[in-house]
């Protein structure tokens, strides 16, 4: 049985799938940053879930990529998790100004 990381690799070689892939590049990096701070304050989805007055299923949805959260549900995951939310727009294809590339 071939891993979904090795089934990604060769399904990247299709242009139209490497691009529908590519067009959720946000999305998995927010969810990939949400993980990060829960897992950085030693938390379980259910305690964040908790510490948020919200369910675990929630939380699930919100780190699978399912639902996009709010900026106020991304505030409420930074308290919880003893966090800073900071929000950034960068221009397409360009590092900010004074940033190397």
């Amino acid at each position: 049985m071939k891993k979904v990381s090795d089934l990604h690799k060769g399904w990247t070689k299709d242009a139209a799938y490497r691009k529908e892939y590519d067009a959720l590049e946000e999305e998995f990096a927010l969810a990939s940053a949400m993980i990060a701070a829960r897992s950085r304050a030693g938390l379980t989805q259910e305690q964040l879930a908790a510490k948020m007055k919200t369910t675990q299923s929630t939380i699930a949805r919100l780190e699978s990529g399912k639902a996009l959260p709010s900026a106020r549900t991304l505030q409420r995951i930074a308290e919880a998790t003893g966090s800073k939310l900071r929000i950034l727009f960068e221009t397409a294809g360009k590092p900010p100004k004074g940033k190397a590339a």
